[in-house]
């Protein structure tokens, strides 16, 4: 059986007789030709059976993969899974699109250490989303010589970063709450370290937490409610490794079952506390009569449930970081860009109501 073979840069210039520069910029370069003349190449290339340029020579060649890397130390459906997630690849995408570069997810598991996928990423840059401080795909990243940007957390000396100011942002929910009167809250929040633990989260624990961010956010609620002259060693904070609203209910059931006291749970995320609302809805608690309950990040899902929250720019932060990544202007010198966020009052906090006026529910 006679196999065609397939027709190279060579041929194909000589089937045109052009010189095989003027085939490569067809691909590359389609601003150097005229219209017809790409025209010609391209419907050539198509007769023959030319598939252009390999793309893995050319890197070789350029050293240039024409990719940004985004470092997702979550497996891979959580970008598409989680709104605000959902929303910063959009706004990393759009920065790649305006720059005519690809962008490449580095999905990892957060329970393993295997940082193979970071080492044969073919990629001009990393933007990393939001990791611990201790995580090794971190490291390997930064063993990279090629730039990173880090969005969120954490701050690493000498590497760009985006992100929020969280300890002002939370500051202002928490003043909403204890100018309520809110004395007696407990807290839900995201993972604090790379090793489980759903449950209660201790003072140690909070304070020595590795996801910057979630420190952050309850050293700021310890500041502002101690200066309201609650004792936080009292408050109860319990932590949830996974982040869905599962994993908000089964949290606000925990807290709810061992101090029903409480008179506001405060969520570091909208997706918890849409899981508190529907574990309220359960204990048929009325909310804010009953309980007050506040979110963060102000996706689309916490603003139709009217919930009280701190709305962030999520697709804004993620075309700074693609954009910041993809500046070479300023490069050699650490950027920093933080984004503005406003504080959302909703229907789902008010003034607490007095033991006696409060219903625990069945």
């Amino acid at each position: 059986m006679h196999v065609r073979r397939p027709a190279t840069l060579a041929s194909l210039a000589a089937e045109l007789g052009v010189s095989r520069t003027t085939v490569s910029n067809a691909y590359n370069r389609p601003d150097q030709l005229s219209p017809e003349l790409r025209r010609r190449v391209l419907e050539t290339a198509r007769r023959l059976g030319y598939p252009g340029p390999d793309p893995v020579a050319r890197s070789l060649r350029t050293r240039k993969a024409g990719a940004v890397g985004l470092l997702l130390t979550e497996n891979l459906s959580y970008a598409f899974r989680d709104p605000a997630a959902l929303a910063f690849l959009e706004g990393v995408a759009l920065a790649c699109e305006g720059a005519g570069q690809g962008l490449h997810l580095v999905p990892v598991n957060p329970e393993r250490e295997d940082i193979t996928a970071v080492h044969r990423a073919g990629v001009d840059g990393f933007i990393v989303y939001s990791v611990p401080d201790d995580d090794p795909h971190l490291a390997a990243v930064l063993s990279r010589p090629v730039p990173t940007v880090v969005c969120d957390q954490p701050r690493v000396e000498g590497v760009d970063r985006v992100g929020i100011d969280d300890r002002a942002a939370i500051a202002q929910l928490a003043q909403r709450l204890i100018t309520l009167g809110h004395r007696k809250v407990g807290v839900l929040c995201m993972r604090l370290a790379r090793d489980r633990n759903d449950g209660f989260a201790a003072i140690d624990r909070q304070r020595t937490a590795h996801f910057h961010v979630q420190k952050a956010r309850l050293a700021a609620l310890n500041e502002a409610f101690s200066a309201a002259g609650v004792d936080w060693a009292g408050v109860p904070v319990v932590e949830r490794f996974d982040h869905s609203q599962a994993s908000g209910a089964s949290a606000a059931a925990q807290l709810l079952d061992k101090h029903r006291d409480v008179t506001a749970l405060i969520c570091t995320s909208d997706i918890l506390a849409l899981g508190a609302l529907a574990e309220a809805k359960r204990r048929a608690l009325r909310v804010p009569q009953d309980l007050s309950i506040t979110g963060f990040d102000g996706i689309a899902d916490a603003e139709r449930a009217g919930l009280t929250t701190v709305r962030q720019p999520m697709l804004d932060k993620g075309r700074a970081a693609g954009t910041l990544l993809l500046d070479t202007v300023d490069r050699g010198r650490p950027r920093e860009i933080t984004l503005p966020t406003e504080l959302i009052v909703g229907s789902t906090s008010a003034q607490p109501r007095t033991a006696e006026e409060r219903w625990f529910g069945p």
